[in-house]
C-alpha cells in the first residue's frame, strides 16, 4: 500500500469532509479512502469508454467473436482486481 498526503487543505473543507464522514459512521481516513477509490473507478470506466471509441465505438455484427473476447478481457480484469494482482494502467494477467 502507498500513502497519499494532501497539503494546504482549507480548514472549512476538512471540516465539511469530517462532518460527512461522521454522518456516515466512518473515520475521515476511511471516508477519504472511499472517495479516492470511487474516483479511481470512474477514471478506469472513462478509460474503457475511450478505448471503445478508439476501437470504432463498439462491436459490430461483422465480428461476433469480438463480444466474447471483450467479455473475456473484462472478466480477466475483474478477477485480477478481486485477487489484488492488478494496478490501474496495467493490463490484467491472463489466467
Amino acid at each position: 500500500m502507498v500513502a497519499l498526503q494532501i497539503r494546504d487543505v482549507p480548514e472549512e473543507l476538512r471540516d465539511a469532509l469530517a462532518c460527512d464522514a461522521r454522518l456516515k459512521g466512518q473515520s475521515l481516513q476511511s471516508y477519504l479512502l472511499d472517495l479516492v477509490g470511487e474516483r479511481a473507478r470512474m477514471v478506469r470506466a472513462k478509460q474503457r469508454l475511450r478505448l471503445l471509441e478508439d476501437m470504432g465505438g463498439g462491436v459490430g455484427d461483422d465480428d461476433p467473436n469480438a463480444v466474447a473476447e471483450a467479455l473475456r478481457a473484462a472478466r480477466a480484469e475483474r478477477d485480477a482486481q478481486l485477487l489484488g494482482r492488478w494496478e490501474p494502467g496495467e493490463e490484467p494477467e491472463e489466467t
